[in-house]
């Protein structure tokens, strides 16, 4: 059973009450978030993984593409909240649970951000947490003098909702091909 709930963004890192009654929290990561972010992230991105991407590429591509992609996860995420170097993060909790978390990039192109990452636990998902985290993340992208702002994702059905998200944000799809092959 899903409930519903709104998520309100705060710049004031104070708890929310949600239409449902929970507190929400918009909130930069500490150290001590990182490991339910890594868990996180893992438990959002294994069905694309396993369930699509290995099936895909078969045993081999796949192994020389992302046959560590769990290890990817836990190098990368402790890397994504670097603030002197334009990495930035965010976290969506409730309930003392994490409903999800936003990384962006600023400063690799003029006046350009990027959404590198996003992760919403399934139970959570179609509550408005990406929308919240994708607008704190351009918020903070606009006060510090980005004009454009760039995300990426799949063509694929796992990451349909995630392009329905972003079309409804104002991005523009941007039609691209890439394609693998073992020799």
């Amino acid at each position: 059973m899903t409930s519903m709930f709104s998520v309100t963004f705060s710049t004031a890192n104070s708890p929310i009450p949600s239409s449902k009654g929970n507190l929400v929290l918009i909130k930069t990561p500490v150290d001590s978030d990182v490991p339910r972010l890594i868990e996180l992230a893992i438990r959002v991105f294994e069905p694309f993984y396993e369930g699509y991407v290995h099936p895909l590429l078969g045993e081999e591509v796949f192994r020389h593409q992302h046959g560590d992609w769990r290890g990817d996860y836990r190098r990368d995420i402790p890397t994504l909240r670097d603030p002197d170097h334009g990495r930035f993060m965010a976290l969506a909790e409730t309930d003392d649970a994490v409903a999800g978390f936003i990384s962006w990039n600023i400063g690799i192109k003029y006046r350009h951000g990027e959404i590198y990452l996003l992760a919403v636990s399934p139970e959570y998902r179609r509550m408005d947490v990406a929308h919240e985290l994708c607008m704190h993340a351009m918020r903070s992208m606009k006060v510090s003098g980005v004009d454009v702002v760039e995300i990426g994702t799949g063509g694929d059905p796992f990451h349909a909702a995630a392009r329905e998200l972003y079309e409804s944000l104002g991005f523009t799809k941007i039609p691209l091909a890439a394609y693998l092959k073992r020799i």
